[in-house]
């Protein structure tokens, strides 16, 4: 009986069709009010280096890719002597870009997640549909107007930049809560775990989990 071997080159190409696509993404953004550079890894552990010029803001992205398990490097350059809105806004939107590109195609993800996070009187909902429809609805409400040097409103104004620009349906509640501090941080911990699951690929999904069949 003839044995035949494959070649190693037959066998490379076997190996590089069974190995995931990476899914990563570099994304850098220009305008006359900030420089954004993000690189993201959807695969990643929750390695984070994150520079934005707002500290209390570079908490909070370092809390959303730790908990999703992203690799996360940001480096933002604003004009925080104006105030920090442009920097957190479009440092949604390019992280919203990110993350439309290193989905690529969606095929195999499990597309819907909803997670609730507590953070000792707070309690956050966070539901997130890849649907390729960006649009956010939040309702955190939030009696203090700072935390620190950091205005309270623009936790939602992320996630507003961010959702439309990732393409994704995401709604962020606030199902309990007192202190600002955490409540901003449980609504990051909990759209961060949330597109985590939305984003995991599930062996059981042929194709593009839709029955439209593109998402």
């Amino acid at each position: 009986m003839t044995v035949y071997k494959k070649s190693s080159a037959a066998k490379a190409a076997e190996m590089a069709a069974a190995k995931p696509a990476s899914r990563t993404a570099t994304v850098n953004r220009v305008t006359g009010e900030t420089d954004i550079t993000i690189t993201l890894d959807l695969d990643g552990k929750g390695v984070c280096d994150i520079t934005t010029g707002v500290p209390f803001f570079d908490h909070m992205l370092n809390a959303f890719a730790r908990h999703g398990l992203f690799d996360l490097h940001v480096e933002a350059l604003g004009d925080t002597e104006v105030d920090a809105h442009h920097t957190v806004e479009d440092t949604g939107i390019v992280l919203g870009q990110a993350f439309a590109q290193a989905l690529g195609d969606k095929r195999g993800i499990c597309r819907f997640a909803n997670v609730a996070v507590p953070m000792d009187e707070t309690l956050v909902m966070a539901a997130v549909d890849i649907s390729g429809r960006g649009q956010a609805y939040c309702d955190l409400p939030i009696a203090a107007p700072r935390v620190g040097d950091f205005d309270t409103e623009l936790a939602v104004e992320f996630f507003y930049a961010f959702a439309r620009d990732a393409g994704v349906t995401l709604h962020v509640r606030e199902l309990a809560g007192e202190n600002a501090h955490h409540i901003i941080e449980g609504a990051f911990k909990a759209a961060g775990r949330a597109m985590r699951f939305a984003c995991e690929h599930d062996a059981r999904v042929e194709g593009v989990p839709s029955t439209k069949g593109s998402l």
